[in-house]
């Protein structure tokens, strides 16, 4: 069963990247995708496939790990007995409040580590709410995808925002593997999903001298680097729709390009240039 529920990851993936395409140019690329998605749903077991199957009509969001003994997406807290079923992975197992499949994290999966705002503070608001000015890198030194996801998971765990970098630029890259998350006027979004514990973060990296940063040769001077708890995925789109449309405008990529002297001048113009667009 192990392998079904890896292949029933690799799905829930390749759907949700299907769904940021759609989202980003209309789903105008998404022929490959559509194909290697049939195929693999092709390859499932008849029990796994029309779980997979009877789910996906209601939710894009099939398999959920099991995060500190609960469900990651309902936060349903898992009896004992089906822990350790989800732990051994010899049956499918699945939430009794949600209905999805659950799998377990790997013991070194990277782990959100945000720490919530306490009572009494101000409620945040637009992008305050998934960064800060510690997530501001101004001059990345990076010359490759690798290098510069590199540079922005470390910024993240040095400020104690998330746990194992090595981890993060290993699922990036399987994710740029899948799908080069170039989207164009200097524009990228790598990601990683499934990042639990905390809520949705997001670093900004500027590369003043851009770099290449996929095989088609796309040169790329802003980096969105955020790591995604899995529960919060649909919103990740609308997050991404968001700062899509305020950076394709090229007098707010001027901005963010002028500002990347400190990341406090960096930060000032992310939250100016965004505050239209993600409320």
């Amino acid at each position: 069963m192990k392998n079904q529920i890896n292949m029933l990851n690799q799905l829930q993936e390749l759907v949700l990247t299907r769904d940021e395409l759609h989202q980003t140019d209309g789903g105008a690329h998404t022929d490959a995708l559509d194909q290697s998605i049939d195929a693999l749903v092709e390859r499932l077991d008849p029990q796994p496939k029309a779980l997979y199957q009877r789910l996906y009509k209601k939710s894009h969001i099939v398999m959920a790990p099991m995060s500190d003994g609960c469900c990651a997406v309902c936060g349903m807290r898992l009896p004992i007995s089906q822990m350790q079923q989800v732990r051994l992975a010899k049956t499918l197992q699945t939430c009794s409040s949600c209905g999805r499949m659950l799998y377990n994290e790997e013991e070194d999966a990277p782990r959100n580590m945000r720490e919530m705002s306490g009572r009494g503070e101000p409620r945040k608001t637009g992008i305050s709410r998934f960064s800060a000015e510690e997530l501001m890198v101004c001059d990345l030194k990076g010359d490759t995808t690798k290098a510069v996801i590199g540079e922005l998971a470390e910024v993240m765990s040095l400020n104690r925002f998330v746990s194992n970098p090595d981890a993060l630029v290993t699922a990036a890259m399987e994710r740029e593997s899948i799908l080069s998350t170039a989207m164009g006027n200097g524009l990228a979004f790598p990601h990683v999903r499934g990042v639990e514990g905390g809520g949705l973060t997001l670093a900004l990296g500027v590369s003043k001298k851009g770099f290449r940063y996929d095989a088609a040769g796309e040169i790329v001077h802003l980096v969105f680097f955020s790591v995604i708890p899995v529960a919060v995925s649909p919103f990740y789109l609308r997050l991404m729709a968001g700062l899509s449309e305020a950076f394709t405008k090229a007098e707010n990529r001027k901005a963010l390009m002028n500002a990347a002297s400190t990341p406090a001048d960096l930060w000032k113009a992310f939250m100016r240039t965004t505050r239209h667009t993600i409320r």
